[in-house]
């Protein structure tokens, strides 16, 4: 079992206790289970909870196994920890731990930051060599604004609805 194992366990462990929670994980990595059709997502998110009654959940020191429901069809998950790159409470929405060390490249790649701040470029805290031989950049994490400032909405009726800009994020409650 990797470093941070234990790490991931126990906050696993203490956010299923609060409710609801979102894994996300790398489903191309050694060791992971989910069905055919989500082996190749980079970003796949599944919603653990004591409150789905799983017959079999279980968090241990490999990593966390469940039978899960896709398209209303039951399938056995298996997600070892090296693969598991959050965990985040849909509970207490403060809740929300990230390990980028074991996040995809392609997800890396676009959180990197490329600005300066006040004359010092942004570099991110040196660590240790990940275990495999390839290099892997680091992330360099940014405060995002809240929306508080925005300019306000044209007044006036509305005939259509507003079409919704595609992103890749999505927000699951």
């Amino acid at each position: 079992m990797d470093k941070k194992g234990p790490d991931k366990k126990e906050r696993l462990l203490a956010a299923l206790e609060q409710g609801m929670v979102m894994i996300h994980l790398d489903a191309r990595r050694p060791g992971v289970l989910v069905p055919s059709e989500l082996r190749n997502e980079s970003h796949l998110r599944l919603n653990l909870s004591y409150r789905f009654d799983p017959p079999d959940l279980s968090v241990t020191e490999w990593g966390v196994r469940s039978t899960l429901s896709f398209g209303g069809k039951r399938f056995t998950v298996a997600v070892p920890w090296s693969a598991l790159f959050a965990i985040a409470s849909h509970v207490t929405k403060e809740l929300f731990w990230m390990y980028p060390d074991d996040m995809p490249a392609e997800l890396l790649q676009q959180t990197m930051v490329t600005t300066k701040v006040s004359t010092q470029e942004v570099v991110p805290t040196p660590a240790p060599a990940p275990a495999s031989a390839e290099a892997r950049p680091r992330a360099v994490l940014r405060e995002v604004p809240s929306g508080e400032g925005k300019e306000p909405e044209p007044e006036g009726p509305r005939d259509e609805p507003p079409t919704p800009r595609k992103g890749h994020l999505r927000l699951v409650k």
